[in-house]
């Protein structure tokens, strides 16, 4: 259960990283940026390879105690050969950054981020589940991703600045709105399965127990802690002060991936994603 729900993470946050960075100008930030970064993916994605062929009782699906066949198609277990394929497309993008070609380079982003989604969606995949289900599952991945990456990417541009202080704040600007856009987004999703999972559930969540204060743990930190920072970063950038932008987006970092790594652990035991 432990590997399956680190997988499942490493390709949330791969899939989000890449695409925070695909809607990055590459005419505003250096080519550096984008090619130290990929090293980064490229790391990502080798550690959910390595999860992946040494936990070979991997359960896929959200069905807790559900024996749930691997997506295998013509004799290859998809999610480990979709992250040794989002691992070479990162080396192969963060050479092609080294020689400044921003199209092929964003191509290879692209790519990236395409292998950590489906790896992401094959992860998470339910069991026996209805369209209702199947839709919420995808979008669960989506914006979890997203709220991961956006974040994420945006502290580590923020220290980009440190390397290019004459750089201008748009790119910077750009991705705490992506942010604020993916705390919004999140946290419909997470309304959603919390009420399909109360309305499922045999026995409501009272009052103290151990669902309730991780479920409120994981909106306070995950969802409405998260959004506070995005807006406090937003009214520093205004100073402007990219050092204590960045380091209020040290803590979304934080905030994120408790928030996240904590509905995972509730998703796992639940019939709706949390």
């Amino acid at each position: 259960m432990l590997a399956k729900l680190l997988v499942e993470f490493l390709f949330r946050l791969a899939f989000g990283i890449a695409l925070a960075m695909a809607l990055t100008p590459a005419r505003l930030v250096s080519s550096g940026f984008f090619r130290v970064h990929l090293w980064v993916l490229m790391g990502l994605q080798t550690l959910a390879a390595l999860v992946l062929s040494g936990a070979g009782g991997i359960s896929i699906g959200r069905d807790a105690g559900a024996a749930a066949a691997a997506p295998v198609v013509a004799g290859l277990d998809l999610p480990l050969w979709l992250a040794v394929l989002a691992a070479a497309g990162s080396y192969v993008g963060a050479v092609i950054w080294m020689y400044e070609w921003p199209r092929a380079g964003k191509a290879a982003i692209g790519l990236v981020g395409a292998c950590a989604w489906m790896g992401s969606v094959l992860s998470a995949w339910p069991q026996a589940a209805g369209m209702g289900r199947l839709v919420l599952t995808i979008a669960d991945q989506a914006t979890a991703g997203l709220l991961l990456g956006s974040v994420t990417t945006a502290m580590l541009l923020g220290h980009w600045y440190l390397n290019a202080p004459t750089m201008k704040l748009d790119p910077l600007k750009r991705l705490v709105k992506l942010v604020g856009l993916s705390v919004a987004l999140r946290g419909a999703v997470c309304l959603a399965g919390w009420g399909l999972a109360w309305h499922a559930a045999q026995t409501p969540w009272p009052p103290g127990s151990s669902v309730s204060l991780l479920l409120s743990l994981r909106a306070l930190a995950g969802i409405v802690g998260v959004g506070l920072l995005a807006g406090l970063t937003w009214q520093t950038l205004k100073v402007p002060n990219t050092q204590s932008a960045t380091g209020i987006l040290y803590a979304g970092v934080i905030l994120a991936m408790l928030g996240e790594l904590t509905g995972q652990i509730l998703s796992a035991q639940a019939t709706y994603p949390m």
